[in-house]
């Protein structure tokens, strides 16, 4: 006896669903997706420097304002690097050593990314047994002071609050542009 259309429909649609269902099978060649980014690290970042959007409050918890704005030709701009020495040598994620800035349209001043920054034990650039690390990525370096005095060290920059194209901890950001020097 042959199915009613119904039946043969009915029988049609639970064979589909069946399929549906059925695991798919695992592509040999798919590479494994990256780790999700350090979320919970960055989050204390943002914790402990989100009162600096407001500058004065970073002046008065001891980071130094300074009017020089690091910026290459080729790679981009850091902005203007406040420094706590209270900082320096912290690997804590609350505890950037710089904060950086850059200047706004009306003059002021934007909280734009944050900086660690930690000497080098040996003050040898050829060994780097030393190096720290933070949200799983090393630190640059180790590298020359950058004034007289500053000692061999490494850093690294986090730019949590502008977007940075060439990563979010990349020293340079290419988004960053320091006014003309006289």
């Amino acid at each position: 006896m042959p199915l009613s259309r119904t039946a043969q429909a009915a029988l049609a649609l639970a064979a589909a669903s069946g399929l549906a269902l059925a695991p798919a099978p695992a592509l040999a060649a798919a590479p494994a997706p990256p780790p999700p980014p350090r979320q919970a690290e960055f989050a204390k970042v943002y914790a402990a420097t989100a009162k600096y959007a407001y500058e004065p409050l970073a002046i008065n918890d001891g980071f130094a304002r300074t009017d020089e704005c690091a910026a290459d030709p080729d790679l981009g701009g850091m902005g203007y690097h406040y420094v706590n020495p209270a900082n320096i040598g912290s690997v804590d994620p609350a505890k950037p050593a710089a904060l950086l800035y850059e200047d706004t349209a009306d003059g002021r001043r934007k909280l734009v990314a944050v900086e660690w920054i930690v000497y080098d034990a040996d003050q040898d650039k050829g060994t780097d047994d030393d190096r720290p690390s933070l949200f799983g990525q090393p630190f640059d370096g180790p590298m020359d002071g950058h004034f007289p005095g500053m000692p061999i060290h490494y850093d690294l920059h986090a730019w949590l609050y502008k977007d940075n194209p060439s990563g979010r901890l990349s020293p340079w950001n290419p988004a960053v542009h320091c006014p003309a020097q006289p």
